[in-house]
């Protein structure tokens, strides 16, 4: 599937329209880059928004987590509202109210379904591992019967949504750029550090090179 996604009510920018972005390929590189998501839902009657993991298979998003998890059991058949957002840098304007951030973000809305078969939830899981870590889940030790009933996987087709991405400098209003202030960017990005191994490894298991060549999509 290849064309955008619609322009609904709750999708749509009321403002800087041309921020918005609803071709698929823009939101599945956010989702693809940042492995961090939110999810907001609403349990007897009040909003709760949880930050968890998320991947993406095609035109669905998948989010994990304990199986005694409420709020994966109120996500379960509710509407929900996932987030994903990737921060590039702070923006300093010659006023208070022009000052803003560089981001890359997607909202996501749509009714979350559980993956119910062991089968297809053990897939889940090692497509999980793999998004992140290529051909990591084949070398570890098998998922355990009690590991599944542990783990409850949530997916939701994305299928209502948008992008909404900033990039350069302030926009001050005009009569602001005869002022002798400094204004411009702070770039951010987001660095991966030297691997730490676990103390407890077992001598002579060497770095994978997965671990080894890690590079973070954001």
């Amino acid at each position: 599937m290849t064309e955008p996604l619609p322009v609904t009510d709750r999708s749509r920018l009321r403002r800087l329209h041309e921020r918005g972005h609803f071709d698929r390929a823009t939101i599945n590189a956010i989702l693809d880059a940042q492995p961090m998501c939110h999810v907001g839902y609403v349990r007897d009657g009040k909003p709760y928004v949880t930050p968890t993991m998320q991947w993406r298979e095609g035109n669905h998003v998948y989010w994990h987590g304990s199986s005694a998890s409420r709020a994966l059991r109120s996500e379960t058949q509710a509407e929900v509202c996932l987030t994903v957002s990737i921060l590039d840098g702070l923006v300093l304007a010659r006023s208070g109210m022009h000052h803003s951030l560089n981001t890359r973000s997607v909202m996501l809305y749509g009714t979350a379904f559980k993956v119910e078969d062991p089968a297809e939830k053990l897939q889940k899981l090692g497509n999980f591992v793999n998004h992140l870590y290529p051909g990591r889940y084949e070398m570890l030790r098998p998922d355990h019967e009690q590991d599944l009933k542990a783990t409850t996987v949530l997916g939701m087709e994305i299928a209502e949504g948008a992008a909404k991405i900033r990039t350069g400098g302030p926009s001050d209003d005009e009569e602001d750029y005869a002022l002798p202030i400094w204004a411009g960017v702070i770039p951010i990005r987001m660095e991966v550090g030297d691997p730490i191994p676990d103390p407890r490894n077992l001598d002579g298991v060497e770095m994978p090179a997965h671990v080894r060549n890690f590079r973070y999509g954001g």
